[in-house]
């Protein structure tokens, strides 16, 4: 189980509550999750409820065949609108997308100083060549 990233995954899902989401849709013009993560792999995710306030941000694993993603828990939990827990989903029809949470990314600001500041810049080039 490899640590995957990946641009224009999305996926859709009516699953409700806080457990394991099956993917129900595809969404035209983005690869599903079996095509851009891959089978057992983990990757950050994102998932939005239309037409509500719910979303979250955190760490999943795919499953053997990628048709369902198991959410994180905890600390892998990174951003949410039930106070940076797990959400509990109510019905209507979830995004679920490949994402890289603000709190994981490395980065140079406008003055080329690296971001977050503890890291030096060979640390950014390595982080960028391992993602």
């Amino acid at each position: 189980m490899a640590l995957v990233l990946n641009d224009r995954v999305k996926q859709t899902s009516t699953t409700l509550g806080t457990g394991v989401l099956t993917f129900t849709g595809t969404v035209n013009g983005f690869e599903t999750f079996a095509q851009g993560i891959g089978n057992n792999n983990t990757t950050y995710y994102g998932i939005f409820n239309g037409g509500t306030s719910e979303f979250e941000v955190g760490l999943g694993t795919l499953n053997a065949n990628s048709t369902t993603l198991t959410r994180g828990s905890g600390s892998n939990i990174f951003s949410s609108s039930n106070s940076n827990n797990a959400v509990d989903f109510s019905s209507g029809a979830k995004d679920i997308f490949c994402t890289l949470p603000a709190s994981k990314a490395v980065y140079l600001d406008a003055s080329g100083n690296t971001v977050p500041t503890l890291a030096t810049p060979g640390f950014a080039v390595a982080m960028a060549i391992a993602l």
